[in-house]
C-alpha cells in the first residue's frame, strides 16, 4: 500500500511541475538576404598577349568582418560579378566555404597583381582549408567554373579600381 502511495505523489508532483512549466513561444530570427553591392570593378587580361579576359563588378572585402564572412550567407552571384579580399600583408592565406551556399572558384594573386593559384570548384558548406599554396595578397572569389571557361592561368595579370 505504501508504494502505490508512494506513486501517487510522484504522479502528482510530476503534473504539478508540468502545469507550473512556463510556456515559451518560438521566436522567429528574420535575415535579410545579403545582396551585391558594388565597389568597383576588376579586369583579368591574359598574360602573353595583354588581352582582355573579362571584367567583373566586385565586392571589396579588407576588414576583419568582412575577409571572415566574405560570400557567406548568399545564394549566389550574377556572373559578372565576383569578391576581391584585400590583405595588408603578403602571406600564405586559406579560405573555407563554411556557410557559403553556391560553389566557387578562388583565384590567389600576388602582390605584382598576377595570379598565383587557383582552386576550382570550391564546395559549398565545406570547412577543409582551400591554401593559396604561396603567399598573396589578393584572392578574387568567382561563380565556380569561370576560371575554366575564361582559361585563367597562373600568370594572367589583374587590374581593380574602387567607386
Amino acid at each position: 500500500m505504501k508504494i502505490y502511495r508512494y506513486l501517487f505523489v510522484i504522479t502528482v508532483i510530476f503534473f504539478i511541475g508540468l502545469s507550473s512549466c512556463k510556456e515559451e513561444t518560438k521566436k522567429v530570427i528574420r535575415t535579410t538576404p545579403v545582396t551585391f553591392t558594388k565597389e568597383g570593378s576588376l579586369h583579368i587580361y591574359k598574360q602573353e598577349t595583354d588581352s582582355l579576359i573579362s571584367s567583373l563588378d566586385i565586392e571589396i572585402a579588407e576588414t576583419d568582418y568582412e575577409t571572415q564572412t566574405g560570400l557567406m550567407y548568399r545564394k549566389g552571384m550574377e556572373t559578372n560579378q565576383g569578391m576581391l579580399f584585400i590583405f595588408p600583408d603578403v602571406a600564405m592565406h586559406s579560405f573555407y566555404m563554411k556557410n557559403t551556399e553556391f560553389p566557387l572558384d578562388i583565384v590567389f594573386i600576388d602582390e605584382n597583381l598576377k595570379i598565383a593559384s587557383i582552386q576550382k570548384n570550391a564546395k559549398p558548406f565545406k570547412e577543409d582549408g582551400l591554401s593559396s599554396k604561396v603567399p598573396v595578397k589578393y584572392v578574387l572569389e568567382l561563380n565556380a567554373g569561370l576560371s575554366d571557361s575564361w582559361s585563367l592561368e597562373i600568370g594572367d595579370t589583374v587590374s581593380f579600381e574602387r567607386i
